[in-house]
């Protein structure tokens, strides 16, 4: 299945995606987040679509869609997690995943604006894919891992490089600002994924490609990220691992390229769909 969650900031409605387009299963009576996913919702959004999906409604094209999940209790980002972008920022291959946190207040549509920081001079792009736990995690063995998986999503880790590494070091001071974790179009359950290990993300900036890589280039593939985590915190459902991005970040051009008003972001991941965000300036 593919879930979305469409229309106004903060009055978004569930809906799923088919070969037949977008529809509102608002009727179900269930928002897609943590309470849907810890109580089996996948199956029982499926077992209900089966049987009330000629009375849903179409959800008209162009009509906004938000995160397909509604604000999960955690964000958490791995660094540094393909040997392109590490070589290319000029640091050491990881021994173990680098982890930090995003804000959850920075999760938005797909679509919407990118909001460049007041004060920001350094904000930069990250297409990454995001893996939404389904179920309650804690010290998971990685044999087990995907059991705990709902599924997967596109996402832009964006980051503010000054807020980042020049600041204190704490790189969640560069990741958290509003708007910089744009995800989705959708949230693709696992079992539309074959190969996760397989994947081509690509990230343009007006067109031009900047990012291009693949999956198979994970220094810690996600069954491991998984268990990983789930030894230092307990995850739940609705929580967001992102899992690193390819090299083409702009820290790791010379001369630095950065996000300015104006410019057009495009992402996407095989099978995950694709995103657009506008840069403009903190009012």
């Amino acid at each position: 299945m593919k879930l979305i969650r469409f229309g106004a900031p903060g009055a978004e409605k569930p809906g799923v995606v088919t070969e037949a387009g977008m529809f509102d299963v608002s009727a179900f009576g269930e928002d897609f987040g943590e309470q849907f996913l810890a109580t089996d919702g996948l199956n029982r959004l499926a077992a209900w679509w089966a049987q009330n999906e000629k009375n849903c409604p179409s959800v008209p094209a162009g009509t906004r869609l938000g995160s397909p999940i509604t604000r999960p209790s955690k964000i958490i980002c791995i660094g540094l997690n393909y040997a392109d972008h590490a070589k290319e920022t000029g640091a050491a291959i990881p021994q173990e995943p680098i982890v930090f946190f995003k804000s959850t207040t920075a999760l938005v549509g797909p679509n919407d604006d990118v909001i460049i920081p007041r004060n920001s001079v350094k904000t930069d792009w990250e297409v990454e894919l995001a893996v939404v736990i389904g179920k309650k995690a804690s010290y998971v063995e990685e044999k087990d891992a995907l059991e705990y998986i709902a599924g997967y999503a596109l996402h832009n880790d964006y980051s503010e490089r000054e807020f980042q590494l020049e600041r204190g070091g704490q790189w969640v001071k560069g990741k958290s600002n509003d708007t910089f974790a744009p995800l989705g179009p959708w949230l693709v359950t696992k079992e539309e994924i074959k190969d996760i290990d397989n994947l081509r993300l690509w990230l343009t900036l007006n067109g031009k490609t900047m990012q291009d890589g693949t999956t198979a280039n994970l220094i810690f593939k996600i069954p491991f990220l998984v268990s990983y985590l789930s030894q230092f915190m307990t995850l739940l459902p609705g929580d967001v691992i992102s899992t690193g991005t390819p090299a083409g970040v702009g820290l790791g051009m010379k001369p630095n390229v950065y996000v300015k008003a104006g410019d057009v972001i495009e992402l996407g991941i095989d099978g995950l769909g694709t995103s657009k965000q506008t840069a403009v300036a903190f009012k």
